[in-house]
């Protein structure tokens, strides 16, 4: 198990600040996550071939875009109060 002091040295070390009742429990349960990676130490692994997921880069081709807007956005335009061009105008909100 895990000693206080440890606790406490990783509780400086991640500027936390635990009541003692918190490094208790913090004890318990850094204890049990380290029984558990050690019980995962003693599988064997030797037949077990290495994981790989073999991703490469998949880029879309980069091509200009029609600057027309589409008819619903179409139809918002023209139903806005104020526009100009194929925009709508607002009230500035930068000064």
């Amino acid at each position: 198990m895990i000693s206080k002091d440890e606790v406490k040295h990783i509780v400086k070390l991640a500027r936390l600040s635990l009541s003692e009742k918190e490094i208790e429990k913090m004890q318990k349960e850094l204890s049990a996550i380290l029984d558990y990676v050690e019980k995962l130490k003693e599988v064997d692994i030797s037949n077990v071939e290495p994981f790989s997921m073999k991703l490469k880069n998949i880029f879309r081709k980069d091509s200009a875009q029609s600057q027309k807007p589409m008819a619903k956005s179409q139809k918002l335009i023209e139903m806005a109060p104020q526009k100009k061009e194929n925009y709508i105008k607002v009230k500035s909100v930068l000064k």
